[in-house]
């Protein structure tokens, strides 16, 4: 899967086909027509509310996606200033769980590896993944 460059509509087109749902029952789901879900599968963005009734429909959690490709492409930073007004306070935001590797995301890494794109050093460093946790990915993925 690309995290890089996400485009939902495709995804989401590709999930209805994997499964073989009617379009009526997609069409009965979402109470609309026909054309308007054909759009939402050329959309490379949905709101997040249509987006999570696909999620229910589905049975697959789409958000996942764009946590991956946060994980990936800007990691977490400690702290974020915040510039209004002439006092420049500190604000931490809440704290989330790092592990939230999905299978997905640990095959695009190893595959990376696998096919000499990235080293296991530039791994570490572009996509913050610690150093025992990709080596133990190693360990287990083997192939």
């Amino acid at each position: 899967m690309q995290f890089k460059n996400i485009h939902i509509g495709s995804l989401i087109n590709k999930r209805v086909t994997e499964y073989g749902i009617d379009i009526s029952r997609i069409c009965n789901f979402f109470k609309c027509e026909i054309n308007e879900i054909e759009k939402m599968y050329s959309a490379e963005s949905l709101d997040s509310n249509t987006l999570l009734r696909w999620s229910k429909l589905l049975g697959y959690d789409f958000f996942r996606i764009y946590s991956q490709h946060l994980i990936l492409y800007s990691p977490q930073s400690n702290v974020i200033k915040n510039t209004m007004g002439s006092d420049h306070h500190l604000i931490h935001p809440p704290q989330f769980r790092k592990n939230i590797y999905t299978k997905e995301l640990i095959d695009f890494i190893l595959e990376l590896l696998e096919a000499k794109e990235k080293t296991k050093q530039q791994i570490i460093d572009e996509y913050k993944i610690p150093k025992t946790t990709l080596y133990k990915w190693i360990e287990k993925y083997k192939k």
